[in-house]
Parts: C-alpha cells; structure tokens; sequence
C-alpha cells in the first residue's frame, strides 16, 4: 500500500471532532484525504481542522451538523460538495445513547433521539451520498456500530436495536449501491472515550474481562480498521461487519 493511499481524496466523518472520530480524521489526514469534520458543536470541529492543517497541510471543512435532523444531513452533504466537489469516503461515525432507569420510563424525545442519532443519520447521508458516489467515480461508505448490536444490554435497548438496524443497513446499502461503492461496518467493542471518563475502575475491570485482550479499547485502536475499509486494501470486501472489540465473549 502507498504511503498516503487517499492521496487528494475526500474523507466526510461525523462526530468527527472527539473520540474514534478524531482519530479517523488525523489519520485519513496522513493518508493524504481532504476532510470534513462534522460534529454538532462547531468549536470543535473547528480546532481540529486547524489542527489537520497545520500537521498535515491538508484542506479541513469543519461543519456543524446534527445528523438526527434530516434537513441538517442534506445542508452538510450540499457544503460538501460545494467546496470540494466530491465525497470518496463517508464514515457514520455520530453516536449516542441515553441511560434511563427502566425501559417503560424511556420517553419518546429519548427515544427518537437515539434512533435518530444512530440510525436516521446514517441513513439518510449514506442515501445523499451513496447515490452520488455510485452516479461517479464510486466511493466507500463506513458505518461504525457496537457490540450492543448483538450483545444487547437492558440498559441500552434503544441503542442496541438502533445499531442492530445499523448493521442490516450496512448490508442493504452494499447491494444498493454496488459495484462502485463499497459500504461496510466497525463493530465497536468499549472504547476510551468521553463516554469512558464516567466510568469507574470496577466498570473497566468488568468490561475488560469480558474480552479476550483484557483491555478497553483506546481510540487510536480503531484507526487500522478504518484505513482497511476506506482504502483499496479492502478492495473486495463490502456488507462485511468487522467486530473490533478485543475478542469480546
């Protein structure tokens, strides 16, 4: 492989200021992509691309973006295009998920806000950006979903079904816009991120034992995956769901 195999190529990421986001974005930034970085809050967003630019002399587009609001997902997908003119990699990268005491006290606001994070998001960029994609010179499409999808937790529910919907979208999206688009999931196991600093330390102990490298995951962990289904490396794998959660059981 090159070393900078997205050489002028143009990588979107939501939820692309913190978290797996970030480190996606840094790295598809070293690989030579251009990137939008899509987060709902701007400040973010913003120091990051100052960040990608300085570190790696590449364009950044940061741009806020809620990606449960359908016409907010069409406003990114239209700034996109305009200033570069094309999307070669979209990864859904935006997530949620809202603890609640018991499931007959979720509420529908918290229920429609975790499926519409989860699962409305991804669903309608891929739409936008898919039909693009195969209209053109094709592209690759990441959907990043977790262990929760097919380990199910009862204080998760929501979020669960909406990543298990995530996953059959995977699939459903690889037949729709084949050949010259690929689409394919990282199935995420616990991650150090924001989320992780409310943790405790029997809470870490408890997830790391549930696997077999005896760790969480840490965000820079997920960069190898992600540069593997957005580059050519992946040339022949597409509605694959790649479990990356450290042997999970």
């Amino acid at each position: 492989m090159p070393d900078q195999p997205l050489l002028d190529q143009i990588a979107l990421v939501t939820g692309g200021s913190r978290g797996l986001g970030r480190e996606m974005v840094l790295a598809f930034a070293a690989a030579g992509a251009d990137v939008v970085i899509a987060g709902r809050k701007l400040d973010g967003a913003v120091a990051l691309a100052e960040e990608v630019k300085a570190t790696y002399g590449r364009r950044a587009l940061p741009v806020a973006c809620n990606v449960s609001d359908w016409d907010q997902c069409g406003a990114l997908v239209e700034t996109a295009y305009a200033e570069f003119g094309q999307v070669d990699v979209l990864v859904n990268n935006a997530g949620m998920s809202l603890l609640y005491p018991s499931l007959d006290e979720v509420t529908e606001a918290v229920f429609d806000k975790v499926i519409g994070v989860n699962l409305k998001g991804p669903f309608r960029l891929s739409a936008l950006i898919g039909s693009r994609m195969a209209a053109g010179a094709g592209g690759r499409i990441i959907n990043i979903s977790s262990i929760e999808a097919t380990h199910p937790e009862p204080l998760a529910l929501p979020y669960a079904a909406a990543k298990a919907a995530l996953n059959n979208l995977t699939a459903g999206l690889a037949q729709t816009y084949g050949p010259k688009v690929r689409v394919n999931a990282i199935q995420c196991g616990p991650f150090a991120t924001d989320i992780a600093k409310a943790w405790s330390e029997e809470m870490v102990g408890y997830l790391s034992s549930h696997n077999a490298l005896r760790r969480i995951g840490q965000p820079a962990d997920v960069v190898g995956a992600a540069l593997y289904f957005a580059t050519e490396a992946s040339a022949f794998a597409t509605g694959s769901t790649l479990a990356l959660d450290g042997g999970w059981r």
